[in-house]
């Protein structure tokens, strides 16, 4: 069973960087694909991005794109989220999911979740 920890979260001016970590453990990593969700102040769940076994495909929810970037590093078992240009609206839990086959964008299609990690973007 594939277990993920959060890192990286914390509290940044509109404008700044943070890099969040998902490190994963307990079943083989690259074959799993990543994605990270969002759940913003009293609301669900939300896809922001998501990477292949490999790392050869990535995408986007359309409000990060060009200052959010998917990475991943298989012989550390971690996938990484760079956020650039951070707006008060990207605040939220973060959390990182795996599933096979295919990414998703949906909730209940992931297998397994980390327990999120707080990003708070101050106007």
């Amino acid at each position: 069973q594939l277990q993920l920890v959060e890192s990286g979260g914390g509290r940044v001016l509109s404008g700044g960087s943070l890099r969040l970590s998902c490190s994963a453990s307990g079943d083989t990593f690259d074959v799993y694909n990543i994605g990270w969700f969002r759940r913003a102040p009293g609301g669900d769940r939300m896809a922001v991005s998501c990477i292949t076994p490999s790392g050869n495909s990535t995408n986007y929810e359309d409000s990060v794109k060009g200052r959010f970037a998917i990475s991943r590093d298989n012989a550390k078992n971690t996938v990484y989220l760079q956020m650039n240009s951070l707006k008060p609206e990207d605040t939220g839990v973060y959390f990182c999911a795996a599933r096979t086959f295919y990414c998703s964008d949906h909730v209940v299609a992931m297998n397994y979740w980390g327990k999120g990690t707080l990003v708070t973007v101050l106007p």
